[in-house]
């Protein structure tokens, strides 16, 4: 027996000898690498295939710049146009990851959730669950059906990706590899903002001003016939106790327009701001004891049909 298990481990290391003399070499040959080529194959880390990363390693530097153009060449989905819309939309992605995902101790575009931004794009929906019962916060993305999962067990800004189970993690992959080619125009990171502003109790009243607010470049606006742009955000709350029980229900409807795609324009970095008024009791819903609550928000906007859902909690 344990002459049977010294020549399996022998067996195991002569086979295993050449990979890892492979690996060896290939990391030997990237920490070598001219800043701007390391730099190159960082970026593209999540779309060159371990042959292109070979290749690239191995190439004498006299050949590396080609090897980007070429790089780029094979991704253009368009090669009789002078841009390279993949590249473009990769780069812009890339920006806007580190915009969006900050205070993880590394650039965003580096992050779990950067990760999928960047190959996937902007979920379809995505739910925001920063206070958790369990202990922890998480996020829920959707790609049509298919939901993305992301964990921060200590609350802390720090999103990892959970596979949910195998299945899905095998579907991950392959939309990986899919995506890959298939960047498209970037369509906007759908988020909004909601938080209290200010709360009053009295012995028989309540009353809370909740804040709201959304950037005009998240928000997917229709063309009319006469060039103006129009839509409408679908704003639902319900504010419920530590047993799930509604003790509040509110809404607004939030009809935005312009005359054209200038005067938009001229809005880019702005945000759409509004408050929403909590009064209690309110003929339906009692005064509740002052506690914690949770407050469920939900939007949606009319146009693109994009949703997305947050909970929060409320000292009231």
């Amino acid at each position: 027996m344990k002459k049977a298990l010294f020549f399996f481990s022998v067996f195991f290391f002569l086979f295993s000898l050449p990979f890892w003399f492979s690996c060896c070499t290939l990391n030997r040959l990237e920490k070598n690498l001219k800043p701007d080529d390391a730099e190159f194959l960082s970026t593209v880390r999540y779309i060159i295939t371990s042959e292109e990363r070979k290749i690239f390693l191995e190439l004498p530097e006299s050949e590396k710049e080609q090897f980007k153009e070429e790089f780029w060449k094979r991704r253009d989905p368009d090669p009789d146009t002078e841009e390279n819309e993949f590249k473009e939309e990769y780069y812009n992605r890339l920006e806007r990851a580190n915009e969006l995902f900050l205070g993880e101790g590394r650039p965003g575009w580096l992050t779990d959730r950067g990760r999928i931004y960047i190959l996937f794009g902007p979920p379809t929906e995505r739910q925001t669950f920063p206070m958790e019962a369990a202990g922890y916060c998480w996020e829920e993305w959707y790609y049509g059906s298919f939901p993305v999962i992301f964990i921060d067990e200590h609350c802390s800004g720090n999103y990892i990706l959970s596979a949910i189970n195998l299945e899905h993690l095998q579907d991950l992959n392959l939309a990986q590899g899919y995506f890959q080619n298939t960047i498209t125009q970037e369509r906007s990171f759908f988020d909004y903002n909601l938080k209290l502003l200010r709360s009053e109790r009295t012995a028989d009243q309540l009353r809370a001003t909740l804040s709201f607010s959304i950037q005009y470049e998240q928000i997917w606006f229709e063309v009319k016939d006469n060039a103006s742009l129009e839509t409408e955000l679908y704003l639902t709350l319900e504010l419920k106790d530590k047993t799930g029980r509604v003790v509040w229900r509110g809404g607004k409807t939030i009809v935005l327009g312009f005359k054209d795609e200038d005067e938009l324009k001229k809005m880019k970095g702005k945000k759409f701001m509004m408050d929403v008024d909590i009064k209690l009791p309110d003929g339906e819903y009692p005064l509740p004891p002052s506690g914690k609550y949770l407050l469920y928000s939900n939007l949606k906007q009319r146009t693109e049909g994009k949703e997305l859902k947050k909970v929060i909690e409320l000292k009231l």
